[in-house]
């Protein structure tokens, strides 16, 4: 199949494949769009089942990061890349610093941060071999870990969902399930324990599972279990895709807010959770805390306190898609994208803005 041709393609400017066979690694790197600003978005490590499938990932989350940036009001275009290989067995110093080769070959057009599967370490190897990195300023309130402020966005945006949904600002007792408690995941699930709400947790990873259940009291359930629940709000922050035909049928939920990108199967799975009264936080903007932290780091002017106002105004911003959605009759999910691509001029857009000016 050509790249052109392949379904999540989309009108991306710019992939690269890079193989260096000393130190094992196998990369893709994906630029979507440059109109704000040069694309960043993190470097994510993942085994994946076969090339095909990473591709396919890296095309999708690249989209997003150009919508998360627009959405987030920063100058920022998207882009992402993906490391082929299991980051808890693969990983060396000298795969590493062939990937920071890999990113300067793009002259800036990308620039990488932290993601699933790398580490504000990672950062510091691959910075190594290139100045096009992201994440590592120690001033930084954590480091230059942007896991943190990933998860506070999330917070954030979820409690604007629960005031939509369900028309309170509290959320002792809210029963939440959460598919994924790892960096994001975890910090999630501290601040919802913190505000009085019940978790029930499920991870690839053992241990981030018994961490979750020894630290915070979470319920620990099976992967697979975790979209039969009869809980309030689902919170996926793992990997993405997982909001499809079979799971939405599943699902009990009457609110999902999560950290994980991509959680549409397909677009028209947005759809199907509002006809089924489930409403949904568009992923990338709701997740976007990391991207705005990371986006402060590369200014030079790194100042915790005006960082989490802007993270803060994720809230606003999801009740703005949230109410125009109830307005217009359209899926959350499409009202994210209209406004996203408004401001990072997309084609499609801007004609619709030009005929409905006429």
């Amino acid at each position: 199949m050509s790249i052109f041709s392949h379904p999540a393609y989309d009108k991306h400017e710019q992939v690269a494949f890079y193989q260096d066979a000393k130190s094992g690694l196998k990369a893709i790197i994906a630029v979507h769009n440059t109109n704000l600003g040069p694309s960043l978005g993190g470097c994510r490590m993942w085994p994946y089942a076969d090339d095909g499938e990473a591709l396919n990932d890296v095309l999708r989350l690249s989209r997003g990061m150009t919508y998360k940036s627009a959405m987030a009001g920063l100058k920022l275009g998207g882009g992402k890349a993906v490391i082929i290989g299991d980051p808890r067995k693969d990983k060396t110093p000298e795969l590493l610093r062939a990937m920071g080769d890999f990113i300067n070959t793009l002259g800036g057009r990308y620039i990488t941060a932290e993601d699933s599967g790398t580490s504000v370490a990672d950062m510091h190897i691959i910075g190594e071999r290139t100045k096009f990195v992201s994440g590592l300023i120690e001033g930084s309130e954590h480091g230059g870990d942007p896991s943190p402020s990933t998860a506070y966005g999330v917070f954030v945006g979820l409690k604007a969902a629960v005031e939509h949904r369900w028309g309170k600002t509290d959320l002792t007792g809210l029963k939440v399930s959460l598919q994924g408690v790892g960096n994001v995941g975890f910090r999630l699930a501290k601040l919802l324990k913190e505000a009085g709400a019940e978790l029930f947790v499920t991870d690839i990873f053992q241990d981030n599972i018994d961490r979750a259940v020894n630290e915070l009291g979470a319920t620990a359930v099976g992967a697979d279990e975790i979209f039969d629940l009869d809980v309030d709000l689902f919170a996926p922050c793992a990997m993405g895709a997982i909001l499809n035909d079979d799971t939405i049928s599943r699902l009990k939920v009457g609110a999902i807010a999560g950290a994980a990108n991509n959680q549409l199967a397909e677009e028209r799975h947005a759809a199907v959770l509002r006809e089924k009264g489930i409403l949904y936080s568009p992923d990338y903007v709701i997740n976007a805390g990391g991207i705005i932290d990371v986006y402060y780091q590369q200014q030079g002017d790194y100042k915790p306190a005006q960082v989490k106002e802007h993270i803060e105004t994720i809230g606003s911003t999801m009740k703005e898609v949230f109410q125009r959605a109830e307005e217009s009759g359209e899926t959350t999910a499409h009202v994210a994208d209209r406004i996203a691509e408004e401001r990072f001029g997309h084609e499609d857009a801007l004609k619709k803005t030009d005929s409905e000016a006429a």
